[in-house]
């Protein structure tokens, strides 16, 4: 059993140095081949950075290094060890690529450099993330700064934007404000969708009088796993003391099969309540062995 947990480790560390290296070159290669050249930001630490480049000529790398030291420090007390020490080499590595690692200048388009400078700082950070490290540290800002003053994490970050991106309008214009908001907007969707999973999966539950038909088609039919939890039904308003004994089915589908589902369990049974939700990711199960093959 120690033999396959050192193995686990060493895989799952590998696993998360490469997203790690992927997230650093991706940044580097927004900040360098799109948003420095032209003078566009972003927001978090990130765009912080910039804004000092771009109006007191700090050196990026250095700039965007002291500033996130301070907070990977506070992610050592709010997250862990081993956080502090990846996001403490990701930074440096950071900088490091910034100083050494050249990238010749894109394009001129402000829509292109918007749009792809946002895709790939949110590309970069989202990695970062998935490897356990921060890239941008206002994340761990938030958190530390929300447990203080009783506001949300999205509330504090949002706020810090709004900040940065008024400084970056009074100093260079609203029109490179507006671009990188759009800039900041785009990273943010992104690093949304780097973390939360690239393969979304929807959740369905189904409470039916025909239960066993609705099982029968779900496993023979869609060749899906279910899940089935014993529940009441009835208690309505007029007749609050009547009840029955039923099936609850849950079971999970991808995003072009629940329409399918519906349209079944309409023709199944055309009274069963059925409710979803998004799941982002998944593991396990029957989902992860039909992957594999």
């Amino acid at each position: 059993m120690e033999g396959v947990s050192n193995r686990l480790n060493l895989k799952d560390s590998f696993t998360d140095y490469a997203f790690i290296i992927v997230g650093i070159l991706s940044i580097n290669f927004a900040l360098k081949g799109l948003l420095m050249p032209n003078h566009f930001f972003d927001g978090g630490i990130t765009g912080l950075s910039i804004l000092l480049h771009e109006k007191y000529h700090f050196d990026i790398d250095y700039t965007i290094v002291a500033l996130n030291l301070p907070l990977v420090i506070v992610g050592y007390k709010l997250v862990g060890k081993k956080f502090f020490f990846k996001s403490l080499i990701a930074i440096i590595l950071l900088g490091v690529c910034l100083r050494w690692l050249p990238v010749p200048e894109l394009t001129h388009d402000k829509l292109i450099i918007s749009a792809f400078g946002g895709f790939f700082i949110g590309l970069g950070v989202g990695f970062g993330m998935r490897g356990g490290c921060a890239l941008d540290g206002i994340e761990v800002l938030a958190v530390y700064t929300g447990k203080r003053v009783g506001f949300t994490m999205s509330e504090i970050i949002l706020g810090l934007n709004i900040i940065i991106f008024c400084i970056a309008s009074i100093f260079f214009g609203l029109e490179k404000a507006f671009y990188s908001m759009l800039t900041y907007f785009v990273a943010s969707r992104t690093i949304a969708y780097v973390v939360d999973g690239i393969q979304e999966f929807t959740g369905v539950t189904i409470i039916s009088s025909k239960s066993e038909e609705v099982k029968a088609y779900l496993v023979l039919q869609m060749d899906k796993g279910i899940t089935v939890y014993k529940g009441e039904r009835g208690f309505m308003k007029g007749s609050f003391e009547v009840s029955t004994d039923c099936d609850i089915i849950y079971t999970v589908v991808t995003r072009l099969e629940v329409r399918r589902l519906k349209a079944a369990m309409h023709e199944i049974d055309p009274k069963a309540f059925i409710f979803s939700q998004s799941i982002k990711e998944t593991a396990g199960g029957v989902l992860k062995r039909k992957a594999e093959h």
